[in-house]
């Protein structure tokens, strides 16, 4: 593993230099890979795991809109997707990645084809860590690892037809076969992992239920709404109040942080803004360090799981979230975002001299 200095602090991190595709290949050659879940994490995996040359099939419940995309994607029934149970069945490494709610409800069904030397992978380390909670005891002679990319199904998918990887992180909870190492750090490289960084799965959970609610969703949907909010109340137009809180952002400035960081986006934009940001970067982080220091304790101490499993194991969850994105997606920020992004294939510069 190579090491590197991440601001003063020195971590080990695995890349393909050290694990090549090829022996990641050979470290899975004797290996059926089944994936259980359909979902979120689901069809990226599988598929930059198949489209790299390892041995997968899919598992999942038949008829259901799961089931028609899988179809959709290439997967043949009879071949490479079967029922959950002859999956788990076929499987010698089943990869668990359904909701933490559905995991929950289908356990007693997976744990049945749990036989000694095969491997149960998860991408989120809620069940483990939680298990007195969601009664997901795994038998001692298989190993139990982990790879948890760090974004969406969705982006994995994206970053890999763009011959790019994803970073994720990578543990072993459960060496029951000498080989639970290998076979993750395989799987990590497999799904198409940028660079792969060790945790465990408590650490995993945490920092993930933490950023969640934290800087990547909750909190970063709460300050652009304030602000917008105060915008429109002082009179400025939809589009103004729209362009200064999230165009410029998710269009502009985003993109410089993720090119060289926020130092260098402060260097390139305008004094003015420079002065500002900086001055006031402390206001706002003294602000919500309080926030955040809740919303770990909330975490580490098993509320927010609880909490979690409560609402999604509720029989109308899907409708009750409908309705919370619904109130989102009518709010008059982000229609007018709507009517924004219209826009902006209107925005090419097509005089050469430009």
């Amino acid at each position: 593993m190579a090491k590197i200095n991440f601001g003063g602090v020195e971590e080990y991190v695995l890349t393909r230099d050290e694990f090549p595709l090829e022996k990641a290949l050979d470290t899975l050659k004797d290996e059926t890979i089944a994936i259980i879940g359909y979902g979120i994490q689901g069809p990226g995996q599988s598929l930059n795991l198949k489209d790299n040359g390892f041995n997968v099939i899919v598992g999942q419940r038949k008829p259901s809109k799961s089931w028609d995309k899988a179809v959709d994607d290439g997967w043949v029934e009879g071949e490479t997707l079967f029922s959950i149970e002859e999956a788990c069945e076929k499987g010698s490494i089943i990869q668990f990645l359904l909701s933490d709610a559905g995991q929950i409800q289908l356990w007693p069904t997976v744990k049945k084809y749990l036989t000694a030397g095969k491997a149960l992978y998860f991408s989120h380390g809620f069940g483990i860590t939680f298990s007195h909670q969601t009664n997901i005891f795994p038998p001692e002679d298989i190993d139990v690892i982990l790879v948890a990319p760090k974004g969406s199904g969705i982006s994995l998918r994206r970053l890999f037809l763009e011959g790019k990887g994803l970073n994720s992180s990578f543990a072993v909870h459960q060496d029951a076969t000498g080989r639970a190492r290998d076979r993750v750090i395989a799987l990590g490289i497999g799904v198409g992992s940028g660079y792969l960084f060790e945790t465990d799965f408590r650490r995993e959970v945490y920092s993930d239920l933490t950023g969640e609610r934290g800087t990547l969703m909750g909190a970063l949907a709460g300050i652009l709404e304030a602000q917008y909010n105060l915008l429109r109340k002082k009179g400025h137009t939809p589009s103004e109040a729209f362009n200064e809180t999230v165009e410029e952002l998710t269009e502009s400035l985003i993109k410089l942080v993720a090119e060289n960081g926020m130092d260098w986006m402060f260097a390139n934009c305008s004094t003015t803004a420079q002065r500002g940001a900086l001055d006031w970067r402390h206001k706002f982080r003294e602000a919500v360090e309080p926030v955040f220091e809740e919303l770990y304790e909330s975490v580490a101490s098993g509320k927010e799981s609880q909490h979690s499993i409560d609402s999604n194991s509720q029989p109308d969850y899907r409708e009750k979230l409908d309705q919370e994105l619904k109130e989102i997606s009518e709010s008059e920020m982000w229609q007018a975002g709507a009517q924004v992004r219209k826009l902006r294939p209107q925005n090419k510069l097509v005089d050469s001299n430009i």
